[in-house]
């Protein structure tokens, strides 16, 4: 496969959070190729910056998704819009195009009425992609437990879901 065929057939998520990031890779049209959590620890955007450098190189794609933490009504720390900054700007040097989608723009794509939570949207994608993440879910979160580290990942596909198909087939489209 060309170099020039797979940066464009590939879409890359990153969800930066507290302990690192999740992340996705769709192959567009086809299927989730990668998916996890990247740990950081010490000086988190230093060392998320390093590894998603070297997930770019890995994977080389079209269209690098972000969260767009600076928002109005985003509830992100300021460290995570610094780092989305950051990350935003290695992608640009890398030609990479860069798509910022907010919390809402997802709902929209996943429900109709734009209203659904996290789980839900996470419930759709266990369910399309059972193989790759069906025992990947975690139960819903209780009030008073903290999330479990695995919906960093069902935080970043999302993203990646939403871009594809935005680009495919306009935002009317829902996942199945």
């Amino acid at each position: 496969m060309t170099s020039a065929k797979r940066k464009n057939s590939c879409v890359m998520a990153i969800a930066p959070s507290s302990r690192g990031f999740g992340f996705a890779v769709l192959e567009r049209g086809k299927s989730l190729v990668d998916w996890g959590v990247k740990t950081v620890k010490g000086d988190k955007n230093p060392g998320s910056i390093e590894k998603v450098e070297s997930m770019l190189g890995h994977y080389n794609p079209g269209v690098l998704v972000l969260p767009d933490a600076m928002v109005k009504g985003a509830r992100r720390a300021p460290r995570i819009g610094r780092l989305c900054k950051e990350i935003a700007a290695l992608a640009s040097k890398r030609r990479i195009k860069v798509v910022l989608l907010t919390r809402d723009n997802v709902r929209s794509v996943f429900f109709e009425d734009g209203k659904g939570t996290k789980h839900m949207i996470a419930k759709v994608l266990a369910m399309r992609f059972s193989n790759e993440l069906g025992h990947r879910l975690p139960p819903k979160r209780k009030p008073w437990r903290s999330e479990d580290y695995r919906m960093e990942i069902f935080d970043a596909v999302p993203f990646a879901v939403t871009d594809e198909l935005i680009n495919k087939g306009g935002s009317g489209s829902r996942p199945t």
